[in-house]
């Protein structure tokens, strides 16, 4: 597939990222930064040469690099199998959800495959204090953070507005506007600080560390006021926010080239915070930056924007057809790089994954969906009303109102019915 000229544009074909790579004539030297501030652009245009942290390659060959791999210590034999786990456990949950949308019982599916290891190595990174505020395709966060499947497929069945409990979850509702979570995340930070300033947050306290605040996007959100907006306030008041953007190559149809003509990693630069760039396909480099990431959140360095690497492999919602503007070519050079088998290449060959393992794994896959078709068949479709509740924190004149009225304006249908008219004729 032809891609237009920008340093992202090395995206839509996988590189040998640890390669020196030439790209409009501009040589890169392929140098390996430490995740906190970007390369050099070249004077000679606006190009990047700063290649996605990595250290899984797509064979599962492990690399070492020490700014990574300090942040790594306690990742032990039993972490790798959760996170494994919990990368297959997603796709599972997509592939169900996909299904169950096919068919009508929900009513859409934004497909995660592909992103597995974006998700969940970020998510992992996370302490039981931070607050997400994602999109509507982080399903892995989601499953991390504890939200059961069912509850995260209620919302596309359209019979609430949000499927479980914010406040348990630390995870705000997902977000369909697109990029507006990025503003909510910066308000909810900027209230830590005001907390922290009056009190209300023990900083000091080494067991239970700070809190902050990650917020997920795509590469098609950067286009948003929104987003840039989020980024700006963030980092004036230096706000302890992680902006954690899934390249994912695709804004619906329209590739990333079209959007920037720089890596997406470069914006950070324009609003002064610290930028880092991964390969979203390698759980462990992935894990490692957003720990960096929020670590320096959470001692007073401020926001950090980490561009993931990666490639929705499948379509943009169920409602769409992918084939009508990628290539077959395309998709296969990612199908090469895929998160999941690159990690289970790794675990196979460190004797982590036996036999017995993978089977366990199968079975946890096998009893999540059998939950999620008998959760989601039995979840009941909410009486009239419920549109009107929850939309005030507090009792509201107008709104008392309007559900009157609409009560009124449903019973008539009610009368004609028994009198033999109107429309139930």
């Amino acid at each position: 597939m032809e891609s237009a000229a920008h340093g992202g544009a090395r995206d839509h074909v996988p590189p040998a990222w640890h390669d020196a790579a030439q790209h409009d004539g501009v040589q890169h030297d392929g140098a390996q930064h430490d995740g906190t501030q970007h390369g050099d652009v070249r004077r000679d245009g606006p190009r990047s040469d700063q290649e996605p942290a990595r250290l899984l390659a797509p064979d599962g060959t492990r690399g070492a690099v020490a700014d990574l791999d300090r942040w790594l210590a306690d990742v032990d034999d039993a972490m790798l199998r959760q996170l494994y786990t919990d990368m297959v456990v997603a796709r599972r949950v997509d592939t169900e959800a996909t299904a169950l949308q096919r068919q009508g019982q929900i009513g859409l599916w934004p497909p995660l495959l592909g992103q597995e290891a974006a998700q969940v190595g970020s998510a992992h990174a996370l302490g039981s204090g931070d607050f997400v505020f994602s999109s509507y395709r982080e399903h892995a966060v989601a499953l991390v953070r504890g939200i059961a499947p069912t509850d995260l497929l209620r919302v596309w069945r359209g019979v609430v507005g949000s499927g479980w409990d914010p406040y348990t979850a630390r995870t705000a509702p997902m977000q369909v506007i697109i990029g507006a979570q990025t503003l909510h995340a910066v308000g909810y930070a900027v209230g830590l600080l005001m907390e922290a300033a009056t009190g209300g947050v023990d900083t000091d306290d080494e067991a239970e560390p700070s809190p902050a605040v990650v917020t997920y996007f795509g590469d098609g959100a950067t286009s948003q006021g929104d987003v840039h907006e989020a980024m700006t306030f963030a980092a004036t008041w230096s706000a302890p926010v992680v902006f954690f953007c899934q390249n994912n190559q695709w804004a619906i149809s329209e590739p990333v080239a079209l959007q920037s003509k720089v890596p997406l990693v470069e914006r950070a630069r324009g609003y002064g915070i610290a930028g880092v760039r991964v390969d979203g396909n390698d759980v462990l480099a992935t894990l490692a930056v957003t720990r960096d990431a929020l670590h320096r959140a959470r001692t007073g360095g401020g926001p950090t924007l980490i561009e993931a690497v990666t490639y929705r492999m499948g379509p943009h919602t169920t409602a769409d057809d992918p084939t009508r503007y990628r290539s077959g070519e395309d998709l296969a050079a990612w199908r090469a790089q895929d998160p999941v088998d690159r990690l289970e290449r790794y675990l196979r060959d460190q004797g982590v994954l036996d036999a017995a393992a993978a089977l366990a794994v199968e079975e946890t896959c096998d009893a999540v969906a059998a939950e999620l078709r008998a959760g989601i068949t039995r979840v009941e479709d909410p009486g009239w009303s419920a549109v009107f509740d929850a939309v005030y924190a507090e009792p509201h004149a107008t709104l008392s109102a309007e559900r009157a009225t609409y009560g009124r304006y449903l019973a008539g249908f009610d009368d004609a019915d028994a009198t033999g008219g109107g429309w139930a004729r």
